[in-house]
């Protein structure tokens, strides 16, 4: 079991939490909603040094003194510390995961024929595509990008229209702006964009963070090729 340090910075000060390491990512990539990644159950202002932060601070910095909430806000919004060995296994899965995208949904436009995985590692390789550690269908066009200068390559897109109702504007925006192709401010605060998503599992993933985000009140509309 390793532990480590996740910090924050508000109002000038630091603040951090002792975690389980593992623990901590599953419940930052949202694998998880338990409470039981802190070891210790205090926040520190300096950890190493084990000085506490006073309830003053914690109330200035986040509203509440409960250290479960401030320790999900940390998490969240913070910085985890990590170890290369777990950098050097963040980026491999990563790595695997868009490998195994690309390998189901790409193909090469001039053989039609899909890639193999052997080949789309390597010309990550080659591209020395950054993989960000963010969600890889947010980043898959700029991958995809990248790695076209080294093979042909092309995934199949929908486009569609997406009309977000104006209270969710702002937790969605995340979601579909690396899709957006135009945008459209009306004047209600609701926004209308057109989008082009990947086929296949992404476009359905897709729908489901969007409605699950919007509790089912954005509207969708496929626009056909022929459809100005």
């Amino acid at each position: 079991m390793t532990q480590t340090i996740a910090r924050i910075k508000k109002q000038g000060k630091h603040f951090e939490i002792i975690v389980n390491t593992d623990k901590a990512l599953k419940f930052r990539k949202g694998e998880t909603s338990g409470m039981d990644f802190l070891e210790i159950d205090t926040i520190f202002t300096d950890s190493k040094k084990g000085f506490t932060a006073s309830n003053k601070d914690l109330e200035e910095a986040f509203g509440t003194t409960s250290v479960n909430l401030i320790a999900e806000k940390i998490l969240k919004k913070g910085e985890i510390l990590l170890t290369h060995e777990h950098r050097d296994e963040e980026k491999e899965r990563k790595i695997r995961q868009v490998v195994d995208i690309l390998s189901k949904m790409a193909f090469d436009p001039q053989t039609g024929n899909p890639h193999t995985p052997e080949r789309i590692k390597n010309a990550l390789e080659q591209a020395k595509v950054n993989i960000k550690n963010t969600p890889i269908d947010a980043q898959i066009k700029d991958i995809i990008a990248e790695i076209s200068k080294i093979i042909p390559i092309r995934i199949e897109t929908k486009k569609v229209k997406i009309t977000i109702p104006a209270q969710y504007t702002g937790s969605t925006y995340g979601l579909i702006k690396s899709y957006i192709e135009n945008e459209n401010w009306m004047n209600n605060g609701d926004l209308e964009v057109i989008a082009s998503i990947p086929s296949g599992t992404q476009i359905m993933n897709f729908y489901d963070k969007l409605n699950s985000i919007t509790h089912g009140s954005a509207i969708t509309e496929e626009i056909k090729e022929n459809e100005k």
